[in-house]
């Protein structure tokens, strides 16, 4: 996994002279403070460097727009500030080459400071930024409620969101994205537009699956790096019942899958995980694309490229693993409820408990007994959870997401894989919504509630279309 810096914000505080100045001294100290407690970084120009430590003129945004160039990469997104009313040309001037999101804060006036020393204004002022914003084609964030206070606990919400948004224009803005095999011939459900993701900025690095067996039957069992990660293996996941040979084979393979993370610059990969693995190898990926997506490099099966990019930007979201399911059961005569499953992706600290290695009933059948040994067979945990899912269209990222629950209801234990139900308001019309634009059988997963996130972040600064569920 790549190493993962503290989310980090610039600070930028508006000022316009008509408005009392003196209330600029105090956000720069409560905003910093609040955005530091929440266990974010900031970067915020010297109090001295403009006049009250704010900007209002076009001179004073290029002195910001200087400080944000030689801290170029320390910062991931821009909090505007607005403690009066502000000024339009210079926020334009200071933020227009920022290159991350920006996120528009204004304070509320209070009704028993309405005098001229004390009376804000940010209220009107933030229309005034956003409408130059919008006429230079400038991005930003605007949330609700319009304006808040950094004492609110809706200021809190509205950076935990914004953080969601600015860790996903980061991760997607331009991301490796690994084939490792071709498209299962059966499976033209995952079928993608290699052009329309580039267009995006995801690189699509193809690898031919046997060149992955190839470097399995090369890998030299004597070796440190076998040893330690078999013993990382045995303790990741449940193995007892898995013959030797196979459990070789997984180990050697979950080396290969890193040498090409390693050797591509991987953030995201997905695998053809049928039909050769288990003929050759008599091996299942399923529990090697767990451990991925637990160590935070996101992993499809079936080579859905597509929720491969999905699980990207909710992993992103959540700041933790996400997972690729499929729609699956019904779940009784309930319409707002449906089982979730797959063979065993799911990350471990998605499950309730270790996941247990089982043979692959439908291998087994196929093929013969011993083949297909992987499926990581558990139960993911409860909790509030987002769906979404994508494909290219015409050119085009196509996206649909929302927002569910994973329940504490059973599933019969003789139930195969890594599932869960789900609980999705209007899941019956969502689910027409789904079949009749043509999205996949699959859809990816994480716990929290980032539809917003995803909307914002996919949709106002990566370009992506969204399909309303």
């Amino acid at each position: 996994m790549k190493e993962q810096k503290k989310l980090t914000f610039a600070l930028y505080f508006g000022n316009r002279g008509f408005f009392p100045e003196s209330l600029i001294g105090t956000a720069r100290d409560e905003i910093s403070r609040k955005i530091e407690e929440m266990g974010y970084g900031y970067i915020m120009l010297d109090a001295g460097a403009t006049r009250y430590g704010a900007v209002e003129t076009a001179r004073e945004g290029e002195v910001y727009a200087k400080f944000l160039a030689e801290n170029r990469g320390k910062y991931d997104g821009v909090i505007l500030s607005l403690p009066n009313f502000g000024d339009e040309t210079g926020a334009i001037s200071a933020l227009r080459d920022c290159g991350v999101p920006i996120f528009i804060q204004a304070y509320p006036d209070d009704m028993d400071k309405m005098d001229n020393a004390r009376r804000r204004d940010a209220f009107c002022g933030k229309f005034s930024v956003m409408d130059v914003f919008w006429q230079y084609g400038l991005k930003f964030t605007n949330m609700s409620p319009h304006v808040v206070s950094p004492k609110s606990p809706d200021f809190e919400k509205n950076i935990r969101e914004f953080a969601a948004v600015c860790r996903i224009v980061k991760k997607m803005r331009r991301f490796n994205m690994g084939a490792i095999g071709a498209r299962t011939t059966a499976f033209k459900t995952v079928r993608f537009d290699e052009i329309a993701l580039q267009r995006h900025g995801i690189t699509v690095e193809t690898v031919d699956l046997s060149e992955a067996i190839a470097r399995v039957k090369g890998i030299d069992e004597n070796s440190s790096a076998f040893k330690e990660r078999k013993d990382y293996l045995l303790n990741y996941a449940d193995f007892s019942k898995e013959p030797g040979e196979s459990f070789i084979n997984h180990v050697k393979l979950s080396l290969v899958l890193d040498s090409f993370i390693e050797e591509f610059d991987l953030d995201a990969l997905s695998i053809r995980c049928w039909i050769e693995l288990e003929k050759i190898l008599k091996v299942a990926p399923c529990v090697l694309l767990s451990d991925l997506n637990n160590r935070g490099i996101s992993a499809a099966c079936e080579l859905d490229v597509c929720n491969g990019v999905m699980m990207t930007a909710l992993s992103a979201a959540q700041d933790a693993p996400a997972t690729c399911l499929d729609w699956n059961n019904n779940y009784g005569d309930e319409p707002d409820k449906c089982i979730l499953f797959h063979c065993g992706p799911v990350a471990a600290s998605m499950m309730t408990g270790k996941g247990e290695v089982q043979e692959h009933f439908m291998f087994a059948k196929t093929f013969g007994a011993g083949c297909g040994w992987g499926p990581c067979v558990g139960r993911i945990k409860p909790g509030d959870m987002t769906f979404a899912s994508c494909k290219t269209e015409g050119g085009k990222i196509e996206v649909f997401v929302g927002e569910g629950q994973i329940t504490s209801d059973k599933i019969p234990p003789e139930f195969f894989g890594c599932a869960g139900v789900a609980k999705i308001d209007n899941l019956q019309k969502k689910l027409k919504v789904i079949g009749d634009n043509g999205f996949r059988h699959h859809v990816s997963m994480t716990f929290g509630k980032h539809e917003s996130a995803i909307r914002e972040a996919l949709g106002n600064y990566l370009g992506y279309s969204f399909v309303n569920i």
